[in-house]
């Protein structure tokens, strides 16, 4: 099965800047197509990795030098602390959902094939897209579409989901699309029902808080000199990417020491984000939204 198509692969190395003895993370393992471009530039160094899909099967093989917990990377000081490790000399994550999330309809992820509401990353919890879209309030959801979706039509969707659901409980990907027939826009039907489709993902697996706290631990972790490099697909991932390593904290507020100087943990590297090239959106579509961000440790 090909799980993934690791996106911006050789940007990523480059980012990482890896030294062949030295100690790695990789956050979201899913194909594990970087994890093992970075266990290729390793000889003596180790690579820690995460994933919390219960469909990963690691392939690696490194005893004593490879590590996989099937944990949210919100978890990460705990684990490096369980293997106690004092440093790293960098930081990995890809934020997009694999292709075998997107394409196993009993997922739930895709608008492309009928199949429960599902969504959740790790399958743990109750709190599934079906739960959002049968208990949240019109309001709940109105803002869900319009925060993370960014969908002008968010209040007509979450009253159609409302309308709907009283009638029966909307628990598949087809009834979901259903109920919002009258408003998908002909020409634009896949980027509208994507985004829908989003909001509730993001919702779902709480991802922008799970990349706040993520964030925020990696200063704690990573050596001076040492290197974050983040993939984000979405504008609000992408803008607390930024500006976590130009100010240190998500929202992008500058603090300043005593003396009124900026205080950082990070240096960016590169004035603007990385973006793919045009052939590798042309063998890849799904890359074509991804921006890489690599913050350097001060």
């Amino acid at each position: 099965m090909n799980y993934h198509q690791p996106v911006m692969l050789s940007e990523s190395m480059q980012a990482l800047d890896i030294k062949p003895d030295g100690v790695y993370v990789d956050l979201t393992y899913g194909g594990g197509g970087h994890a093992r471009e970075i266990m290729k530039a390793l000889k003596k160094g180790k690579l820690i990795a995460f994933d919390q899909d219960p469909d990963v099967r690691p392939d690696i093989s490194a005893k004593g030098r490879f590590y996989f917990f099937r944990a949210n990377y919100r978890f990460l000081s705990h684990f490096l602390c369980f293997l106690e490790i004092e440093a790293v000399d960098g930081i990995f994550a890809d934020l997009g959902v694999s292709w075998h999330q997107f394409d196993e309809p009993k997922r739930g992820f895709t608008f492309r094939s009928d199949g429960p509401l599902d969504m959740r990353m790790s399958l743990h919890g109750d709190r599934s897209a079906a739960h959002l879209v049968n208990t949240l309030t019109e309001e709940q959801l109105r803002t869900i579409f319009r925060e993370y979706g960014e969908l002008r039509e968010a209040g007509s969707i979450a009253r159609a989901i409302v309308k709907a659901r009283s009638v029966k409980p909307i628990l598949t990907a087809a009834q979901l699309n259903e109920c919002l027939g009258g408003l998908i826009p002909g020409h634009l039907a896949n980027r509208f029902l994507a985004r829908v489709y989003q909001s509730l993902r993001m919702e779902v697996n709480q991802e922008l808080k799970c990349l706040a706290e993520m964030l925020e631990q990696t200063p704690r972790w990573i050596k001076p000199g040492g290197r974050l490099v983040v993939i984000s697909y979405h504008s609000l991932e992408d803008r607390m990417v930024k500006h976590f390593i130009k100010a240190g904290n998500v929202r992008g507020e500058v603090v300043k020491d005593l003396y009124g100087n900026p205080v950082a943990p990070f240096r960016p590297i590169g004035s603007h984000a990385m973006k793919p090239s045009g052939e590798e959106i042309a063998t890849n579509p799904r890359a074509r939204s991804a921006k890489l961000r690599t913050g350097e440790r001060l």
